[in-house]
């Protein structure tokens, strides 16, 4: 009789160190729950925050437009991660007297299938397609106030709206649209205006230019050490073809030989080679 009032005595309180042990678990997991959602919620302020003062209005279409731009503004290189590994430049920023027009960014060569990277973090505001044009696109507006293009691609990875980090896989090498062979046309926009992506992205070293770049709007004024400076045309650039002569590139550009050579550290004496890119503006 003894016994038996022992084991009725024990079942009720192992039933409930089986029930407190489940309360424990459910609100661990009720926990961490909240905090993965405080940390999406964090996360998601990060991104959309810093670019509300510029980009007043949030719209999946139109890559380019026309915005009033600052007289200057500071872009944060910082935290930066290359869109491609390769880095050879097959076609650069600028005018293209052939096709009368300009190109807005520059061409990587890559081949199909190769990963293509967000360069700063951001969020997700065009997956497109182009079928005379981009190809498959993809837009991203970053946290430090410019946005980024990636077209050509062979494979989107993202979606619209999708917050991602520097170095996430956002799409894949290709030959989309109207291109004659694989390869990257990156380009860096700042409130709708293509800026040249060297002045931020050294390919070539797998770099930026610096922690900073300070875009600065042709015309304006500026203090350097206390002394007003205005700000001059945007640089140009020529990409050198087989046969041409520095004075035949100074002709088609309406400039002076004396002046490409001070623009790129030139004189007389030196050798262009096809493929080279030459400032002349």
């Amino acid at each position: 009789m003894i016994l038996a009032a022992a084991l009725i005595a024990v079942v009720p309180c192992a039933n409930a160190q089986d029930m407190l042990a489940d309360e424990v678990r459910v609100q661990n997991q009720m926990e961490y729950a909240d905090s993965i959602e405080l940390h999406d919620m964090l996360l998601n302020e990060s991104y959309i925050i810093p670019s509300d003062d510029m980009y007043p209005v949030w719209e999946n279409s139109g890559v380019h437009y026309n915005a009033v731009l600052p007289d200057s503004f500071r872009i944060d290189l910082r935290g930066y991660v290359m869109p491609t590994t390769n880095t050879k430049i097959t076609d650069i920023f600028g005018y293209r007297p052939r096709r009368r027009r300009v190109h807005k960014g520059i061409d990587v060569k890559v081949q199909k299938g190769d990963t293509i990277y967000a360069a700063f973090d951001g969020k997700i505001r065009i997956t497109a397609y182009q079928r005379r044009g981009y190809g498959h696109y993809v837009v991203i507006r970053h946290n430090n106030g410019i946005e980024t293009l990636y077209a050509h691609l062979s494979k989107k990875l993202v979606t619209e709206n999708q917050n991602v980090k520097a170095g996430d896989p956002i799409g894949l090498g290709g030959n989309t649209g109207r291109s004659t062979g694989a390869h990257l046309h990156f380009e860096t926009i700042l409130m709708g205006k293509s800026i040249d992506p060297a002045f931020l992205f050294d390919f070539k070293n797998q770099n930026v230019t610096g922690e900073y770049y300070v875009y600065r709007k042709p015309g304006s004024k500026y203090m350097v050490n206390g002394e007003v400076k205005i700000a001059g045309p945007e640089p140009k650039y020529h990409k050198v073809k087989s046969g041409e002569t520095i004075s035949k590139i100074a002709r088609k550009h309406g400039v002076s030989q004396s002046a490409i050579f001070k623009l790129n550290g030139l004189n007389s004496r030196s050798v262009i080679r096809p493929g080279q890119n030459l400032r002349v503006q």
